[in-house]
Formats: C-alpha cells, structure tokens, sequence
C-alpha cells in the first residue's frame, strides 16, 4: 500500500502544472496577525517571496485578504515564475462538539460567518479572474470537515461553493483536508472536484522519525486507493522544531528531525512526481496559544527573522548570522 503501482494515474493530472517545489507560505511576522488585521507590508512580502524563489515555484496561500492580494501584486508587477493555488479562509457554518478547544456557536454568530464566507468566495474569484497566469488552482477551505476542527462546514455547502466557483472561473479547484475524511464523508464532496488535496502529519499522531515517511506513505495511499484514476497530491506534510508538549512531545521537535523528515519527503515525492506543498515556509508567532514554545508556531523552515533553520543552511548559507557561517566553516574543516 505504501509504493505506486505502475498501472496508478499520474497524480498530478488535471493540475495544468508542471511537477515541482512546492511551499505553503505564510508571512505574518512578529506583531503581524490575520485576526487582528496586521498584514505584512509589500516591502516584507517582496523579500520572502525573493528568498523562496531560490528554491520553489509554487505557492500556497491560505485566504484572499490583503497579504495574499499583496503576494499576487508583487509576483504579476515584478514578473516572478510564481505559480499560486489560492485558497479560502472559510468560518465555521455549524458548531462542532468534538473540538477539543471548543467550536459551539450561537445561531446569530453562524449566520455572520455563512455571510463572510460568501464574500470570501466573491474574492476568491475576482482575485482568480485578475490573475489568471498565476492562480494555476483554487481551494474551497482548508481543514474545515475534519472530527477536531474549530471551522466545520457541512460538506453539502462544500459542494455549493465548488459549484459556485467552477461556474465563474476556468482554474481546477480542490479541498484540502487531513487523510481521514476524504475516505468516508467527503466522498460526495470528491466527486465534484478536479483533484483531491491531503494532509499528513505524522508527528500529530506520535509517530517518530522511525516510521514517519512511512506513514505518510499510508495517509496518501488510503486516498489514492480510494478514488481511482482522481488526481491527488499533498498540500501539507512537515515537521515542527519546537514544543510545549501540546500534542507532540518536546523530544519529537527539533530542526534535526525536520530536516531529516524534509529530505526524505521531498526524495519520495520528487521519484514519485507527487506535488507535495511543504508546510511551511516561515515559522508564525501569531498562531496557537501564546507558550512561545506552542508546536504551531514553528513548522517553518526559517524562523521568523528569516533566517534558514537546519534544513536549508545548505541552501541559505548566505542569511546565516556571522557566527553560525563562522562554526559550519570550522565544521567543514574538520
């Protein structure tokens, strides 16, 4: 179950794009936060996207707000190779009991967020038609049908919206969703969409660097099994560098295992020509509790000064400090 058979589709199919380094990027800095309504300027975003383009092609974006509608500017004006799969920042439209930090919401608030989601979709699709060289796909929510999720939305308003944004837009679009509910409830949702997109995370589910490409293998697969001849890729698989013990445990986080799991993912995905978005670029302080060592704040593959952790310092040698090129020339030496 693990390996691709040779009589499996390519999963790429139906993407209208090319296999090849593919990133989720968010950009929010220190003090920066969508829920607050602090973006990150043009000047900030220019320079991430300048330090990704060393490396990837394509993009991830999460929601239509400002920040994306800035990262969509700058790649048209200044001419980057950027393609993007733009996504839906969607809010609950029904409460939620199994969710572990709470998702019980009052009819008036519900009523609120199916309005704001509407509008969401109404941005989705300017900013699609408006940049149609760089929008090479759409996501209709991330995460929003899953057991534990704060933001569930009935998959029937799942399948409304794809309709809604397949009738005024050309781009494929798609879902992305953890591996376990594409193999059951959102078997009505798969079927109106042009490709399938997973979720993998094995250090969510305790497993330890022993076993964890050989999971993801598994969270894929039960997918692809599932819907033969649809295409489907990965739009999150990563490792975090620090915890709290919230979830993961501390010994479970650290740039060694990220990397380690980075390079294995990447040498699996690439033979395979599985489109894998790497989650994700830039650690995000905003995110999670405010434990500095909160799990969600670091998956990224730089830190929030934008400085390379271990798995790109090869790459990135040049945005390292004075005194870590400094110990990699004395490592080198040795």
């Amino acid at each position: 179950m693990s390996e691709k058979r040779d009589n499996q589709p390519d999963r790429n199919r139906g993407l209208r794009i090319a296999h090849g380094n593919a990133i989720c990027y968010s950009g929010y800095r220190e003090g920066q936060s969508p829920r607050d309504g602090l973006f990150p300027s043009y000047a900030q975003v220019r320079e991430d996207l300048l330090i990704l383009a060393k490396n990837w092609t394509l993009l991830r974006l999460y929601d239509c707000s400002p920040h994306a509608e800035t990262v969509l500017e700058i790649i048209s004006r200044e001419n980057m190779k950027f393609k993007v799969m733009l996504g839906l920042d969607i809010a609950a439209e029904m409460s939620n009991p199994h969710c572990p930090w709470g998702a019980e919401f009052s009819e008036e608030t519900l009523r609120a967020n199916q309005w704001a989601n509407s509008n969401e979709v109404d941005k989705l699709i300017a900013l699609s038609r408006r940049y149609p060289d760089i929008v090479f796909s759409v996501s209709v929510g991330n995460e929003a049908s899953v057991e534990w999720t704060d933001h569930m939305v009935p998959v029937d308003k799942l399948i409304a919206y794809v309709t809604r944004i397949k009738n005024a837009i050309s781009q494929p679009v798609t879902f992305c969703e953890n591996y376990v509910p594409w193999t059951y409830k959102l078997e009505p949702l798969a079927a109106t969409l042009d490709f399938i997109s997973v979720h993998t995370y094995p250090a969510w589910e305790y497993r330890t660097m022993e076993d964890a490409l050989e999971y993801t293998k598994h969270n894929y697969y039960s997918v692809v099994n599932h819907y033969p001849g649809k295409p489907v890729i990965i739009t999150e698989a990563g490792w975090t560098t620090a915890s709290n013990g919230r979830g993961i445990e501390p010994w479970n986080a650290s740039e060694h295992l990220q990397a380690s799991y980075y390079e294995q993912l990447l040498e699996w995905s690439t033979r395979e020509k599985i489109l894998t978005f790497v989650f994700e670029a830039f650690d995000e302080p905003w995110k999670g509790s405010p434990d500095p060592l909160e799990p969600e704040k670091h998956w990224g593959l730089f830190t929030v000064e934008r400085t390379p952790k271990l798995v790109m310092q090869e790459l990135y040698s040049e945005r390292l400090p004075a005194n870590l090129s400094n110990e990699r020339t004395v490592d080198e030496m040795a």
